[in-house]
């Protein structure tokens, strides 16, 4: 496989241009992102890795395959002299529709947004972090020249080149053997590359990568499967790297968990919840990969049925001997024992999760903050995992104070005397659930709530309708009463001033509400909505609202706090001057701050024109 075997005709090359946003990323990568440049290594060995396990998996499952007796290994090699290093491997190899597929191209179409990365000024550590992968290379090289032959006996050899500008050319080659070769001409800042004794140490990082790596005539890798080792004898830093490898992730995990069983199940896996749920600009994903292997052999690449959909975001390896590997991977996809695995790896990470809420509540509020949307939409979604989910769920509260989290059994461990349910109120954000006015009448008898405030919350309600017994109860129920006693509420208006007032109120907004009527719950507000009914709709009508569909506000209840010096001016206003338009806008403006605070209205920018007349009245009052 070395490059001096392998004589290239040049004579019929055909030149085929980028496509644009390839461009403008090689001009980035040549002009721009010089930090850590030697993550250009690390890629183009990932993918002769990758390379090889394909290949790996292709002799198990096809008997025609070129050099079925290769061995399977990554060779670099370098000359100083020339200023060139060439990384070759004996994998499954391209042809030159694949070479113009996967090299003159980008799969994904997030060039723009890693563009906009660049331009804020996040330049650092883009390669490694956002999977720019072979493309890396041009930021130390002139010119790159990759021959390949793909596996298939028929395959011919064929060849790609490009400097890196607006055209790459491709056409015959020749080489003996599968697999391809890549050679790299460097630029003169990047003359060290070319030195085997620099790629020696470089080569450290790799140790987990599962097939031989020689530099010159020595092998540099120790070619570990780390997930096969006993866990007690692996250090925390050796986890940390080989995720790094394992997704090319900067922040360390936030979690590790080694998994590793030979009865009744032979299973060996490592599994990392990472530190943010979005990773790579290039792709956005906030899905992990399981890759599933087979004694050390490939089987899959991507295996997230192993987890169900609410651990997604989980990356990791599973290896297991049970699995056959002369089959098909559609028939290893439908196999009984992978139903096992998954119920072993679940178990054994809600198992991890709930030991890190009960011993390290900081680290698991980290975890929460970035993943519970998830294992709540799981709670929502798949009945069978309640008991399972219940104990990891976290929220904020009015009895916890700024971003601290308490589960459901800190909440139940201090009910108030008499109380049988669980309060809990939604809003938009966390702000305006602290200054919900529902809230008022449980302050007023010292009750806690739960502050739902994350978009999938009403969504996770359908799976959460009571806790321990206790039924979880929304505050804007409009038969909710509470346990305890209260300060009596000021009586403010009299009945005939009210009266009037709602009268007016219902003229004004129409069909938006269904009553208007005083308010025993209102301390401080003015007002308030409620729900005409105490069933799940009004909650799904507020998802179908935060995630964008059709929508329209249901129409509620609006609750006055005769008691409030707005409620009784408006009362004022409304007997002196029955007729007077500004009435008609406070009364719209006190139903749109209360759509605010609920996180329901459905436009706030529409709001702008009456303000700016409220002022206007104001000023002129003032004046």
């Amino acid at each position: 496989m070395a490059a001096d075997t392998e004589q290239t005709n040049l004579t019929e090359q055909t030149p085929v241009p980028f496509r644009a946003e390839v461009k403008q990323l090689l001009h980035i990568l040549a002009h721009s992102l010089y930090a850590d440049r030697e993550i250009f290594l690390r890629e183009l060995v990932s993918n002769a890795s990758d390379a090889l396990h394909r290949v790996q998996f292709e002799m198990l499952t096809n008997r025609e395959v070129r050099d079925a007796g290769a061995e399977l290994a990554i060779r670099i090699s370098a000359d100083e002299e020339a200023r060139t290093i060439t990384i070759a491997d004996s994998g499954v190899g391209m042809t030159r529709e694949e070479l113009v597929e996967h090299l003159g191209t980008i799969a994904q179409s997030g060039v723009k947004a890693l563009m906009a990365g660049l331009e804020a000024g996040q330049r650092g550590q883009l390669i490694g972090q956002f999977g720019v992968g072979f493309y890396a290379a041009f930021v130390v090289a002139e010119e790159i020249t990759v021959i390949s032959r793909s596996y298939r006996p028929e395959a011919e050899a064929a060849q790609w080149r490009s400097r890196g500008d607006e055209t790459f050319t491709v056409g015959p080659a020749e080489r003996e053997g599968r697999g391809t070769t890549i050679t790299l001409e460097l630029r003169e800042d990047a003359a060290e590359f070319a030195s085997l004794a620099a790629q020696a140490h470089r080569q450290a990082p790799l140790d987990f990568v599962a097939f031989p790596i020689y530099v010159g005539d020595e092998q540099a890798n120790q070619q570990t499967a780390l997930w096969r080792q006993p866990a007690h004898t692996v250090r925390d830093e050796e986890y940390t790297r080989f995720y790094r490898e394992l997704t090319h992730e900067v922040a360390d995990p936030l979690l590790h968990l080694h998994v590793s069983t030979d009865a009744p199940l032979d299973l060996h896996a490592i599994l990392y919840v990472p530190a943010a749920r979005e990773r790579g600009v290039l792709e956005r994903r906030v899905e992990g990969r399981i890759t599933l292997y087979s004694r050390k052999v490939l089987i899959r690449e991507e295996a997230q049925d192993l987890l169900p959909a609410h651990f997604r975001f989980v990356e990791g390896v599973v290896d297991s001997e049970d699995l056959p590997l002369n089959v098909a991977r559609e028939t290893v996809q439908r196999s009984p024992l992978l139903q096992r695995i998954k119920r072993t790896l679940t178990g054994r990470l809600t198992k991890t999760l709930a030991e890190q809420a009960e011993q390290e509540p900081d680290q698991y509020a980290r975890f929460w903050r970035e993943f519970g949307p998830f294992l709540k939409e799981g709670l929502a979604a798949d009945p069978t995992v309640r008991d399972e989910l219940l104990p990891l769920l976290r929220f904020h509260s009015t009895k916890a104070e700024g971003d601290a989290l308490i589960g459901l059994a800190e909440y139940a461990g201090r009910l108030a005397e008499g109380q049988t349910a669980i309060y809990y109120v939604l809003a938009g954000d966390l702000d305006s659930a602290r200054r919900s006015p529902h809230l008022e009448a449980l302050e007023a008898r010292g009750l806690e709530a739960l502050l739902l405030v994350d978009v999938v919350d009403s969504f996770m309600l359908n799976g959460l309708r009571e806790y321990d017994g206790k039924r979880l109860r929304n505050v804007d129920d409009p038969d909710l009463t509470l346990p305890g006693a209260a300060e009596e509420a000021a009586a403010g208006i009299d009945d005939e001033a009210f009266d009037r007032l709602a009268a007016r109120a219902q003229a004004a907004l129409g069909e938006r509400i269904t009553a208007v009527r005083a308010s025993s719950a209102l301390r401080a507000s003015p007002a308030r909505l409620v729900s005409p009914d105490a069933g799940p709709q009004h909650e799904l009508a507020r998802l179908q609202r935060l995630l964008g569909r059709d929508y329209s506000v249901p129409p509620k209840i609006l609750e006055l706090n005769r008691a409030h010096p707005l409620v009784a001016d408006l009362a004022r206003l409304t007997g002196e001057r029955p007729d007077d338009p500004l009435v008609g806008l406070l009364v719209e403006q006190l139903y749109d701050n209360a759509l605010l605070l609920e996180g329901l209205h459905p436009n706030p920018a529409a709001m702008v024109g009456r303000l700016q007349s409220l002022l206007e009245a104001a000023a002129r009052g003032a004046g």
